[in-house]
């Protein structure tokens, strides 16, 4: 399929799955466990829903979206299938909002996608906290409704259940690794900072879509899975490499958010490639600086990262990361169509937000 024609169905995909979420809104508000007396809860998860699962680029319930029609059969692509990949790719979306509302709390953040996070809301604070687990219950409510009495129903409830898991444990490497309380450059290794990104970004923003897109079509195998899994691996790694760059070098008008990795203690990629490259004086301008939310000492670490050429050292890293990426879609995608992974890398690289 030419570019454009690969846009247009891009666009279409995108029209239909926003053009969902009101039904996903409306079957989480009939579901059948509520009773009048839970009423003013459910007005509230509706709003939680609203502002939060809504906004963002979709690319994890899109990917699922497109994964689908790459591997479904003909057969197979009713409205009522259709529905299904539909409802499961909010799942992703909602897990994502899950995610993202309680990662902003522990952040400090102030905006998410162009407005105020959650908690910062008026009237909300660490209720927020509740709402979280709300977003994360309609997952199941959704899948429920959606998937029971189908063959892969089980296989996508533990898919989701593990990568919540696996996500959770990233969050908490991350945490401990950068602890708001105190600076600690030595933790900061290219080892920690791989196993957290492997662990908080890379299972639930690429291999979850696509797995779950396998398990609805029939697709089983462990090896499949495997092979799936490597080349997913590798974009989530650059994923996250590339968001820490943006954190700090891109543009808040175009990411919707105010980077704070820096004043945030974060073990970033940008730290630790710094740290490789610091003399002796800069690593001792790096532990005055990092971690302090004083704006003089966040621009200090900047200009430190502008004068180790740290935007250079990311441009040479995005194209060897494309590089070995495209090996292992042509060694990997054995059985699997390499277009589901090219796509995925297309809309990866070279992106600004």
């Amino acid at each position: 399929m030419s570019e454009n024609g690969m846009q247009k169905v891009a666009a279409t995909d995108k029209e239909q799955f926003v053009g969902f979420f009101p039904q996903v809104v409306k079957d989480l508000m009939e579901d059948e466990l509520h009773q009048a007396e839970v009423a003013d809860a459910v007005a509230r998860l509706k709003k939680v829903l609203e502002y939060n699962a809504v906004g963002g680029k979709y690319n994890r319930g899109l990917t699922l979206l497109s994964a689908f029609r790459e591997l479904a059969k003909p057969d197979q692509q009713d409205p009522k299938n259709i529905a299904c990949a539909l409802a499961v790719g909010w799942c992703i979306e909602l897990l994502q909002a899950f995610f993202l509302v309680a990662d902003d709390i522990m952040d400090y953040s102030v905006t998410r996608r162009g407005q105020p996070c959650w908690y910062k809301k008026e009237g909300i604070g660490l209720d927020a906290v509740n709402d979280a687990f709300l977003l994360e219950a309609s997952i199941y409510r959704l899948l429920k409704r959606y998937c029971r009495g189908q063959p892969y129903y089980l296989n996508l409830l533990e898919l989701f259940l593990q990568t919540s898991y696996q996500t959770e444990l990233g969050q908490a490497l991350d945490l401990i690794t950068a602890p708001s309380s105190k600076v600690d450059l030595n933790r900061f290794t290219e080892q920690r900072y791989k196993a957290i990104v492997k662990y908080k970004t890379a299972f639930y923003s690429f291999y979850l879509p696509v797995a779950a897109a396998m398990y609805m079509t029939g697709i089983d195998n462990e090896e499949e899975h495997a092979h799936a899994k490597t080349i997913l691996m590798e974009m989530g790694e650059f994923f996250q490499i590339q968001d820490d760059y943006l954190d700090c070098f891109g543009d808040p008008e175009l990411t919707g958010k105010i980077g704070t990795d820096i004043q945030d203690n974060k073990c970033s990629w940008l730290v630790v490639q710094c740290l490789k490259r610091a003399s002796p004086e800069q690593r001792r301008l790096l532990e005055e600086s990092y971690g302090q939310k004083d704006m003089d000492k966040v621009a200090r670490v900047k200009q430190l990262y502008e004068e180790l050429g740290l935007r250079d050292v990311y441009r040479d890293y995005e194209e060897s990361s494309y590089q070995r990426l495209s090996g292992l879609i042509s060694q990997h995608a054995v059985h699997l169509p390499a277009q589901i992974f090219l796509c995925l890398a297309q809309k990866l690289y070279k992106r600004q937000k």
